[in-house]
């Protein structure tokens, strides 16, 4: 793996009629700012080769979304991404790094958020990016890091959605 995309779902309804947070849907700003965010990772280039995909519902329609723009994309649904922790995405992540150039995992905060400052500060990025990253880390981010030869992570990119979505 040369690339790692870490992509938030998108904007989901506070809560499921059946009342079970996995079965949270997507809001139709949702739907429209994930694919504003595959979009944007597009035209920067960022395609990925394999996405890694919480099972919840709410990550599966941001990977409906996206689809138009990863249309080459082999994607694998995870029940263990679902609310992983940082340390979790990661080893899913090293678990397949072999298998693509560029990795994407559609996943949900804290964990999510707490890999992103781990790969910042692992790969030494700036104190200004960190406070940025820092302070949110809303639905439809994204961040993306490079690896080098020894696995070290480097700072490639950070996509914040404007307050409010892409609208």
């Amino acid at each position: 793996m040369q690339r790692l995309i870490l992509l938030r779902h998108g904007k989901a309804e506070r809560e499921s009629l059946s009342g079970d947070d996995h079965a949270r849907r997507l809001t139709p700003r949702g739907r429209r700012d994930a694919l504003e965010a595959g979009q944007r990772l597009t035209e920067m280039g960022f395609t990925p080769d394999l996405a890694l995909v919480s099972d919840a519902a709410r990550t599966r329609e941001t990977w409906e979304s996206l689809k138009p723009v990863c249309d080459a994309c082999q994607v694998r649904f995870d029940g263990d991404l679902y609310h992983a922790e940082a340390q979790t995405v990661l080893d899913r992540v090293r678990d397949v790094a072999g298998q693509a150039g560029t990795v994407l995992v559609v996943g949900h905060n804290p964990g999510l958020h707490e890999l992103v400052l781990r790969l910042l500060i692992e790969g030494g990025a700036s104190g200004d990016l960190l406070n940025t990253a820092r302070s949110r880390f809303p639905t439809s981010a994204a961040a993306v890091f490079l690896f080098d030869g020894q696995g070290r992570p480097v700072y490639d990119g950070l996509m914040m959605p404007p307050r409010g979505g892409y609208d």
